[in-house]
């Protein structure tokens, strides 16, 4: 799963206990393969570098896809098709404009081929010597002006993170299968073919993996030889940087700054200046209060920490962004989508949560899209009771411009969902499936 046309589309077998309605199958050479079927990768390995190619069985008549090879194939979805696939179906994503990804496609994001995504950021992935160079100034008689491109902030790139390994979608089966070693294993891997300032994005990108006692010596092992690249000198370059994704699990004043500890890293914390410390108070001030919110489960909060080494083995961080997520770590705008989320769950239904990335407000996207209604994807819009004015009105003008079939004013008890649909139902290429269901473009 991902957050960007044509990046990989794991099977049934590798996502999370992903539980579509109907595993996902692929047609190949006249024969029609399920996703966890043995033969799949010989299927794969006959057609793989030819003009044939799978096609997802999703939908009446199939959707083309796309054949990667690494330690084994995988079959991914091509660029610009995924709202093309059932809701359901692993493959689908809502067009782009839907969450807060559809500013950065094309721009911050670019797709060089279905293997291969270059993003742009506004951080740079090293400190540089001396002085930084003043950006905005005006200058009288130019020889030439540029207009600004987009770049993704440290949160736009985690939440791309996220999408990319699919916690932000949940299916049942999803329930009680995912940890911190889920979380390592699918965020470790969403990075895989991203290229940040002409590198790759896994290379510089460390999820803690899940902390044993009677293992800590080998996990300390494994971290120091996948963070070696901070001590690793470069012409023109002070410190190389490195990102850290995990949950915040508190921090404490120290006489060399604050002292940040991750979870999971229990032996290993972050160090910050303390006036960063400060300003990082007061912008997640919300979010870092919400892990004491009186809910019978409660949220988490994740962490991006660009970081580097001012000392061996001692990792200082340079820039920060906070996430708020459920215990389940589907991410979260506000504590005010948690009853939503939860009552979701709960009924057992199939969703995804659109992100902000680097949208001023998320008032003007669905807080959640439910996926397994008879025709959908079917948004569903919350109305906080707290949020501040300016919020409100957003998302007031957001609701007249498209109106929607389900609103939840949070100061009422939760509405009725709309209809589960029926299953979705799979047929042979170029065969009509009986009573399949007959979908609407995204609302």
């Amino acid at each position: 799963r991902t957050g960007v046309s044509g990046t990989r589309t794991p099977d049934r077998t590798r996502v999370q206990g992903e539980d579509t309605l109907e595993p996902t199958r692929y047609f190949i050479k006249g024969r029609t393969y399920p996703a966890a079927d043995p033969g799949l990768q010989d299927a794969l390995a006959q057609v793989y570098g030819s003009p044939e190619r799978p096609r997802c069985l999703c939908v009446s008549g199939g959707i083309e896809m796309y054949i990667a090879r690494h330690a084994e194939y995988i079959v991914k979805r091509m660029p610009d098709t995924g709202h093309r696939h059932h809701p359901t179906c692993p493959s689908f994503e809502p067009e782009p404009g839907m969450s807060g990804l559809g500013e950065l496609v094309g721009e911050a994001i670019i797709e060089h081929a279905p293997d291969q995504v270059e993003v742009r950021t506004d951080f740079a992935m090293s400190r540089l010597p001396g002085k930084a160079v003043p950006r905005g100034e005006a200058v009288i008689d130019p020889a030439e002006v540029h207009a600004p491109r987009k770049r993704m902030s440290l949160r736009a790139l985690l939440h791309f993170l996220f999408e990319r390994a699919g916690f932000n979608r949940w299916y049942p089966a999803m329930e009680g299968r995912r940890n911190q070693g889920v979380l390592h294993k699918y965020l470790s891997e969403a990075a895989r073919g991203v290229m940040v300032k002409g590198a790759s994005l896994d290379e510089r990108l460390y999820v803690p993996e899940p902390f044993r006692v009677e293992l800590k010596d080998k996990i300390g092992e494994r971290r120091r030889k996948k963070l070696a690249l901070l001590l690793s000198p470069e012409d023109a370059v002070q410190y190389k940087m490195a990102i850290i994704v995990g949950e915040y699990n508190g921090s404490e004043a120290t006489a060399f700054g604050r002292r940040i500890v991750v979870k999971h890293m229990p032996d290993v914390p972050l160090y910050i200046e303390t006036k960063a410390w400060e300003r990082v108070e007061r912008s997640y001030s919300a979010i870092l209060q919400a892990r004491d919110a009186d809910v019978p489960k409660k949220p988490r909060v994740m962490m991006a920490a660009l970081v580097y080494a001012k000392r061996e083995y001692v990792y200082q961080v340079d820039t920060v962004s906070m996430m708020l997520t459920t215990d389940q770590w589907i991410p979260l705008d506000g504590l005010y989508e948690l009853p939503l989320i939860e009552a979701l769950q709960s009924e057992q239904r199939s969703f995804m949560k659109p992100l902000k990335y680097d949208a001023k407000s998320a008032a003007a996207f669905p807080n959640v899209l439910l996926l397994d209604c008879e025709v959908g994807p079917v948004p569903l819009h919350v109305v906080s009771a707290v949020a501040d004015a300016k919020e409100k009105a957003l998302k007031v003008r957001a609701l007249a411009i498209d109106p929607p079939h389900w609103i939840w004013n949070t100061d009422t008890e939760v509405p009725s969902f709309p209809a589960r649909g029926r299953s979705r139902l799979w047929g042979q290429l170029g065969k009509q499936p009986r009573q399949a269901p007959t979908l609407a473009p995204p609302p």
